[in-house]
């Protein structure tokens, strides 16, 4: 028997040749398979003139073409997302019929598909102006028109802007019933394959039925018979050609040519329908004549107004409420109580109006929005800018703007929460993150002070200075990562990139989520979630869903002694700070003012016991204001809305802040109240309900009485006197509401 160490050797070097003896077969196999293959190859090869003519333009296609076809299939699979609902048909049909917090209508969003009309029985001259103006070869494309759409590009080219869409009707119907109206390419690339989707799934007819059904026509109607109605209060079936080519002529931008908006521009836009039939071949001059001759006439709806920001954002709301309903709710229809009160919802329309009608020029402001909610976070009043029927932008909730020192709130309530105290003694001296120095309003600085002061007369050094210390030895970063966490606590979803500015506000927010964390503070630190509805019902009654029982609850975001030093020291900010136009003699207030580098944006967002409430100004086009500043108009904006939010409500304390001050004698002469003993503090007087019937009863007996009278000129009311540049345009929102004095310091 062989030694087991010999045997071992043995088979090790049997198998180490049989490895080797394996690959090197492997390799002269693969080297004659390779030869083959070469000498298979060169049958084919081809050289001179032809490679450069066929091969290499041939090979060259197929490697962009499978590339291509990777990246149509990348940009594809988000689009294909949008139909990964079953019931997508259905899903677009929301309709909701929408109610003030007291139960009275004010307006309605979406469309349930109506298919009380069928397609035939839709005037003839109908659908010609639809399609001459919309989309001359619907029935041809595939559902791009690839010519109308270079042809679009070539013509806006020419005319250095947009005058011409290129967007098929199958285009447009995919966006209707799948994505939003934001212009950006990303979903102009999913229009495109959502529509060829739409067209291998509908037929051409199908197509055009449901974007007559659904295309949004302003005035809150959507569809051609809802629209027919709206305007002309008849059905779609009983259009002329004379109004079928105003409808026509809505489908560009309802808003702008809406008849009951801007008539002059709506029989404009027919007249060009008109021109598109006879351009496109569809009718003959003589045939439209008489329509130019004789042009629609609209019913005058100019007084029926609606609050569309609010509105807009509601039906937003609801579409995300209602993917969390069960699926028993098949008919998706409902009608909601939503938190608004009209009557101050109107008064902050008109003082946003009349603010910028008398000085938006010497200020060089063009726009404002103003959000005004309970301390549940229920929105009250929502002005999203000027005028919705010029734009739809809603600048409250979509307008992404820099605070300011509005932001500082949340950095100091952060250094409280880490140790600081409002008598902290600060240091307001230079300091330097980097290469960056800030420097404040009046290029000084001011020594030693408490944080409150610093928060009273807004120094930008300090909030800096305190991101630093609260980064201890993990640096600023560090520091400010801590605010950041606590503005998200308290309601902050927007971004907040995180700069070394960030302490003095250079990110952005919007005012909806701005206004509503300020609920914070009064609500001894827990944070509220804005929201619109109250209840939802369906049209039967059936409760649905109610915001005390199913909505989000307060959390917890600071502590509730942190909140009360909070509410203390932004009362100075009122009293005797950089906010003083925005007192309200009687009811204590708080909050902070904010102006951007440049004087881009100027804010003030403030509370009392009863809401919270936010204004900005600006213009959309980040230009510069002339220096307006948040403790100017947007402080009186505030007050303004603020007097009519509180009248008949009994005004609750701030915690934190005592109830029923008054300003002192200086003061209250400065805003042209009473002075001394003769003035009388307090709330506004609160009506008993059997005080407010009798009003109610004496009003529509005036109001009949008036109807046989010629107009009076209206009596001349009181208001504060204020600075040069904001004189009286406050006199005729707060008609009605006593003149109000400034609260003292505490």
């Amino acid at each position: 028997m062989k030694d087991p160490k010999t045997w071992l050797r043995h088979f090790l070097l049997d198998l180490d040749a049989r490895i080797d003896s394996t690959l090197f077969s492997s390799a002269a196999g693969a080297r004659e398979l390779y030869e083959r293959f070469s000498t298979f190859m060169d049958r084919f090869h081809v050289v001179r003139w032809k490679r450069w003519v066929f091969i290499e333009p041939a090979s060259e296609a197929a490697t962009l073409g499978l590339l291509g076809l990777i990246a149509m299939l990348a940009l594809a699979i988000p689009a294909f997302h949008e139909t990964a609902d079953e019931d997508w048909l259905k899903k677009s049909e929301l309709a909701v019929q929408f109610l003030d917090r007291y139960g009275n209508p004010i307006g309605s969003r979406g469309i349930k598909h109506n298919d009380t009309i069928p397609l035939e029985e839709f005037p003839d001259h109908l659908i010609k102006a639809t399609l001459s103006t919309e989309d001359r070869r619907f029935y041809e494309h595939f559902g791009i028109d690839v010519g109308g759409t270079f042809r679009a590009l070539l013509t806006n080219a020419r005319a250095g802007g947009v005058v011409q869409g290129g967007s098929s009707i199958s285009q447009q119907l995919a966006k209707n019933l799948f994505l939003s109206n934001e212009r950006t390419i990303e979903r102009k690339v999913k229009e495109a394959f959502l529509a060829i989707w739409l067209e291998s799934r509908l037929t051409k007819n199908e197509i055009l039925k449901l974007y007559l059904d659904r295309a949004y026509l302003g005035g809150g109607t959507f569809g051609v018979d809802g629209a027919s109605h709206f305007y002309f209060n008849k059905s779609a079936r009983d259009l002329n050609l004379a109004e079928a080519a105003m409808l026509a002529g809505l489908f560009k931008a309802p808003t702008r040519y809406a008849p009951h908006i801007n008539l002059p521009a709506a029989r404009a836009r027919a007249n060009t329908v008109l021109d598109n039939l006879v351009e496109a071949g569809f009718m003959t001059e003589g045939q439209v004549f008489g329509a130019r001759r004789n042009p629609a006439v609209a019913v005058d709806r100019r007084d029926e107004n609606s609050p569309n920001y609010y509105l807009d954002w509601a039906f937003d709301e609801m579409r995300r409420l209602v993917s969390t309903l069960p699926r028993s709710y098949a008919e998706r229809v409902f009608v909601v109580r939503t938190a608004i009160d009209m009557n101050v919802q109107r008064t902050a329309e008109a003082v946003v109006e009349n603010t910028l009608r008398q000085f938006g020029r010497d200020y060089h402001a063009t726009q404002a929005s103003v959000v005004l909610a309970d301390l549940d976070g229920g929105v009250r009043a929502m002005v999203g800018g000027r005028d919705y029927g010029t734009s739809q932008f809603n600048r409250a909730v979509d307008a992404m703007r820099q605070p300011g020192s509005s932001f500082k709130p949340y950095v100091y309530a952060t250094a409280l929460m880490n140790g600081f105290k409002p008598t902290s003694i600060v240091v307001d001296g230079p300091v330097c993150i980097g290469n960056w120095c800030p420097q404040n309003y009046g290029r000084s600085y001011s020594g030693s002070m408490t944080l409150t002061t610093a928060i009273t007369r807004s120094i930008n050094v300090i909030p800096v200075k305190l991101s630093i210390a609260m980064g201890g030895r993990d640096g600023p970063r560090a520091g400010r990562a801590k605010i950041i966490e606590t503005a998200r606590k308290m309601g902050i979803k927007a971004p907040l990139t995180d700069t070394p500015s960030l302490p003095i506000g250079a990110a952005e927010l919007n005012v909806l989520e701005h206004t509503v964390a300020y609920a914070t503070f009064p609500n001894r630190g827990r944070a509220v979630a804005p929201h619109a509805a109250l209840e939802v019902r369906t049209p039967a009654g059936d409760l649905v869903w109610r915001f005390d029982r199913d909505g989000k609850q307060p959390v917890q975001a600071i502590p509730a002694d942190v909140a009360t030093d909070m509410n203390e020291m932004m009362s100075h900010v009122v009293y005797e700070g950089t906010a003083r136009r925005a007192q309200i003699d009687g009811v204590p207030a708080a909050g902070k003012t904010g102006t951007t580098n440049g004087f881009r944006d100027a804010w003030f967002v403030g509370y009392t016991g009863n809401f919270t409430a936010g204004v900005w100004f600006g213009n959309d086009d980040y230009s510069s204001t002339n220096r307006m500043t948040g403790g100017s108009l947007p402080a009186m904006t505030w007050r303004a809305v603020m007097l009519a939010a509180h009248q008949g409500v009994e005004v609750k304390d701030i915690p934190g802040v005592k109830l029923g001050k008054r300003a002192p004698a200086a003061v209250a002469a400065a805003n042209g109240s009473p002075s001394g003993a003769d003035s009388q503090a307090g709330p506004p007087p609160v009506l008993t309900r059997r005080g407010a019937d009798i009003l109610v009863r004496v009003e529509k007996m005036l109001d009949e009485a008036a109807k046989g009278v010629a107009d009076v000129p209206p009596t001349k009311t009181t208001s504060p006197r204020v600075p040069p540049q904001a004189a009286d345009s406050f006199a005729a929102a707060t008609q009605g509401s006593a003149t109000a004095s400034a609260p003292r310091k505490n």
